[in-house]
């Protein structure tokens, strides 16, 4: 199935059934996020997998009591990392040059120049930085869960500093950014399902300059 098929597969599913999400596709969805491009390969976000159902049951409320929580198989929350710091900023170009083969030296002019740029930021701003990066994983994760016919529901809403605070992401320096719920429809119990998939028109989505 190609991309696009995929897309118009997939929607916002309602109602999931409760049915398990096979983990080698799982563990192929969150390849895909952990593939997906960051700025500066920074990656400044962690995906949290929550399968136990207890736990699910705590979230629910945070959640708006959205049902995809509960009766999701797994449910993955994109947590951005609160700000910028010189010794996660030289982590990471370590580790890309130990892994590359390269002294660690190799990236010090840019590495420098990242730092002066991202930590004279403030902590919000870094974090909403950070946020976006999250983002870009998210929606690829999406994208290839519909690939494997894997249902997954995006949410922003829900309350971000309680689940923060039932998680201890503070204490890990996060914050959660948006839930994905994966799972199966439940095609009896969602009024959604049938519904067409409906977009702004191409001629007012697209703006060209030729």
């Amino acid at each position: 199935m190609s991309l696009i098929d995929a897309l118009n597969w997939r929607y916002a599913v309602k109602k999931m059934n409760g049915q398990p999400v096979e983990q080698e596709k799982v563990d192929q969805i969150i390849a895909a996020a952990h593939l997906a491009p960051t700025s500066s390969g920074l990656q400044p976000f962690k995906i949290i997998v929550v399968t136990n159902q207890e736990l699910k049951e705590k979230i629910a409320p945070i959640a708006f009591n959205q049902s995809q929580v509960i009766d999701s198989s797994h449910l993955l929350i994109f947590a951005a990392n609160e700000n910028y710091t010189d010794e996660g900023i030289d982590e990471v170009f370590d580790r890309m040059n130990t892994e590359r083969g390269l002294p660690l030296d190799t990236t010090d002019a840019y590495k420098n120049q990242l730092k002066g740029m991202l930590l004279s930021r403030t902590a919000e701003e870094n974090f909403n930085h950070a946020a976006r990066q999250a983002y870009i994983a998210f929606g690829i994760a999406i994208a290839e869960a519909a690939v494997l016919k894997v249902d997954a529901t995006p949410m922003e809403g829900f309350n971000g500093p309680a689940l923060d605070e039932l998680l201890g992401l503070e204490k890990k320096g996060l914050k959660s950014v948006t839930l994905l719920p994966l799972g199966y429809r439940d095609e009896a119990g969602d009024w959604l399902v049938n519904l067409k998939k409906v977009r702004t028109p191409k001629e007012e989505f697209l703006i060209e300059f030729k």
